[in-house]
């Protein structure tokens, strides 16, 4: 059995670093240890937990929480734009500040 095509899971903190969703791979594990990723709606705080093409994570970050379906698993840590490709991103939009009244006199 050949690992390349043939993987259904990865480990998500793996997956983490792979999205670029965090700098380093031990960011990603101490960013799921500390009990900031829903996997599924289920928290988890286990860095080796897998995860499979489907599944929702949400992640709280400093000042905002993202949602991501996996729509990939990737084989490598490549440029941003191929990181893209690994989420699709369900993430709600901010609440944005209230506009400026302009006086129409």
């Amino acid at each position: 059995m050949s690992q390349a095509g043939s993987q259904d899971r990865l480990r998500i903190d793996k997956w983490l670093w792979h999205a670029r969703v965090v700098k380093t791979r031990s960011l990603a594990a101490k960013l799921v240890a500390d009990g900031h990723v829903r996997l599924n709606g289920t928290r988890t705080d286990t860095p080796a937990k897998a995860v499979k093409v489907g599944d929702v994570l949400t992640i709280a970050l400093e000042r905002t929480v993202r949602v991501y379906r996996v729509m990939d698993l990737g084989e490598r840590r490549g440029p941003a734009s191929e990181a893209q490709t690994l989420y699709d991103d369900l993430s709600p939009e901010p609440p944005g500040r209230p506009k400026a009244v302009m006086d129409e006199d």
